[in-house]
């Protein structure tokens, strides 16, 4: 499984109306485009940092071409929209991970 990671630093004055954006308008967009199946939003509690807020976005996908997919018919777009509405307000990287495996807890 591939998981495709938008780390998000947002300031702090904005923060509910970018995360209801984010939930209500941009990853509905995103998991629109066919391409992830599933996401999970977290928000990064330690370390603290007064200069904003930080969030993590990992969607989902089965292989490499359709995350390539993504990036070649979608990304541009909805990168693009996300900036529109926000500017410099929120500072973004995007990383590529590779899900090995995964064991649950039996507790």
């Amino acid at each position: 499984m591939i998981i495709y990671n938008v780390t998000a630093k947002i300031e702090s004055q904005i923060e509910e109306e970018w995360l209801n954006w984010m939930q209500d308008v941009h990853i509905p967009d995103v998991m629109q485009t066919g391409c992830f199946t599933g996401y999970d939003i977290m928000q990064l509690r330690f370390p603290k940092d007064d200069e904003g807020i930080t969030y993590a976005i990992q969607y989902y996908c089965s292989d490499m071409a359709i995350l390539e997919k993504y990036h070649g018919e979608y990304a541009s777009q909805l990168q693009r929209d996300h900036a529109d509405k926000f500017g410099n307000k929120v500072v973004a990287f995007r990383t590529i991970l590779e899900r090995l495996g995964k064991k649950e807890s039996t507790r």
